[in-house]
């Protein structure tokens, strides 16, 4: 990751939350979200993971940090995991991602959010989510599918098959009921996302 990258994924995330760019924004988003403050570590750790820093405790001080915020709000997040610019946590606790999964620009994660990995059967593997994805509060979703851009995922639905773009999927198991898309969740989106 190269520091351009590193600043235009943080200036993605803090874009979401304020609507603003700048430093004084920035100062103003980090003490008051806490889903900010957590991005901010884990786009720093990952900047510093691929750094040359890494080896001289840059690297190992802010993955400290990283940690520390992982526990204090409960995002097990980790820092090696492919997000896009954008990323929304709009409240803490029970967040979890698995580090092999991917998510892509402006997506909302609610709180108790469980995307995680199929370790058998047919959808072995772990989800690749796309642009503009809202999850709702206690969604879970497991295995080697796919969700497309523009959808929106429903409170405490258990998605285990793919979900196409601009569809809502909503129950237990997940299944589509409107193409309405996540338009009115997703809102200040990150410009190049």
């Amino acid at each position: 990751m190269t520091y351009s990258e590193f600043t235009r994924l943080l200036a993605g995330d803090q874009f979401r939350y304020g609507g603003a760019s700048g430093f004084k924004d920035f100062l103003r988003q980090y003490y008051w979200e806490p889903g900010f403050r957590f991005s901010v570590w884990l786009r720093l750790t990952a900047f510093l993971w691929k750094h040359r820093l890494r080896w001289i405790g840059v690297y190992h001080l802010a993955r400290w940090v990283h940690h520390r915020q992982a526990l204090k709000y409960g995002f097990n997040i980790d820092y090696a995991t492919k997000i896009g610019p954008g990323l929304y946590l709009g409240h803490h606790g029970g967040v979890v991602v698995n580090r092999r999964c991917v998510i892509g620009a402006n997506c909302n994660l609610s709180h108790q959010v469980t995307i995680g990995i199929a370790n058998r059967g047919e959808r072995m593997g772990c989800p690749v989510v796309g642009d503009r994805v809202y999850i709702g509060p206690g969604a879970k979703i497991f295995g080697g599918i796919t969700i497309g851009d523009d959808a929106a995922i429903g409170a405490n639905a258990v998605v285990t098959r793919d979900v196409p773009a601009n569809a809502v999927a909503a129950g237990i198991p997940a299944r589509v009921i409107s193409m309405a898309g996540s338009q009115g969740y997703v809102n200040s989106q990150a410009v190049d996302g």
